[in-house]
């Protein structure tokens, strides 16, 4: 059955229901590859998820207007903060009480301790990160426009490379239920995907490793990926990409492209999200925008660990709040800070 649900009404309403399957174990892959959530509170002995991918230091400016080009403008704040697709996804998971692990790369310096540090604050486990002392953090200078609710990013790539399947290879599968890709380096991560694959053959269903993986950026190299993780994450800028106008859209359209068994879930910003399973039913969830939006740096991110961590713990309907939240990433984090 599809692990997001079973029905547009229950989606409509901003629940996820546990579909119908009569061969899946509550927390595995099971032999049709179905993804099956598990049914159990956080506790000290909950396995983790961990994130794979960039994290880099964010240069924020808070502004009230966007500058005109060639103009001096004061800004009304400005921060460091960690930040990166895979790093924002661990901050999330953290705040909401899930045990998560990051695994990139790191380079030296005050911004790597910088980001080091921050990582400590949120409790994520940095037992994988790959260090490259020749190298350079990647940085970003994100424009904050607080009055159009609007972030312009312009990103600095660095030269530091992306960790590779022989770094994956030292780690121990057994230790998480979730691993998450943001789709960068696609020929070194679908070797990652495939040696969870292989892995996942010789466990009991309970013990498998759940996967999802995140298509952002449209590059034809990330196409791949679509092949692999038992949850999809496709972006409103690939869809666009691929002709799409909407979610609906992208999901029917891009479903084809799946591996069996697998969910695709389209976010398209204040449209809602679309996802499809499975069974082969389009679901919907309309978006609850806040009553002021604070910061939209990082809603996809949001929105992407909220998915992981419900569908994780089988987290549907009330009283949780995650099912609002899913739709409302701003809104959740307004409500952690």
């Amino acid at each position: 059955g599809s692990p997001i649900g079973a029905g547009e009404e229950g989606a409509a309403r901003g629940c996820l229901k546990e579909a119908d399957c009569l061969c899946g174990v509550p927390g595995s892959v099971c032999s049709k590859g179905a993804w099956h959530p598990r049914r159990r509170p956080a506790s000290m002995g909950e396995k983790q998820i961990l994130c794979v991918g960039l994290v880099c230091l964010d240069i924020i400016s808070v502004v009230d207007r966007y500058p005109a080009e060639d103009t001096d403008t004061r800004c009304l704040s400005q921060r460091w903060q960690r930040g990166g697709n895979a790093s924002n996804t661990c901050t999330v998971l953290s705040l909401l009480g899930a045990p998560c692990a990051f695994m990139g790369s790191l380079a030296p310096g005050h911004a790597a301790h910088f980001v080091r540090d921050d990582f400590k604050r949120y409790k994520v486990d940095l037992a994988h990160v790959a260090e490259h002392p020749a190298y350079a953090l990647p940085i970003s200078v994100v424009i904050s426009n607080t009055t159009a609710g609007t972030r312009t990013i312009l990103h600095a790539a660095s030269n530091l490379p992306d960790v590779m399947d022989a770094d994956f290879e030292q780690v121990n599968l057994s230790q998480y239920k979730w691993i998450h890709w943001e789709g960068r380096n696609a020929s070194e991560q679908v070797k990652m995907m495939r040696r969870v694959e292989e892995y996942n053959q010789t466990c009991s269903e309970s013990e498998r490793v759940a996967t999802s993986v995140e298509v952002e950026k449209p590059r034809q190299e990330l196409y791949q990926l679509f092949g692999y993780g038992d949850v999809v994450f496709v972006s409103k800028d690939v869809a666009k990409d691929f002709g799409f106008h909407s979610a609906s859209e992208a999901v029917k359209g891009l479903y084809r492209r799946v591996k069996t068994g697998a969910t695709l879930i389209c976010a398209w910003a204040e449209n809602g999200a679309d996802a499809m399973g499975p069974d082969g039913q389009l679901v919907h969830s309309d978006a609850f925008p806040p009553d002021n939006v604070v910061d939209t740096l990082g809603a996809g991110d949001t929105f992407n660990a909220s998915v992981i961590l419900a569908l994780s713990r089988g987290e549907y309907c009330d009283p949780s709040p995650l099912p609002t939240l899913l739709s409302n990433p701003t809104c959740l984090v307004k409500q952690q800070h």
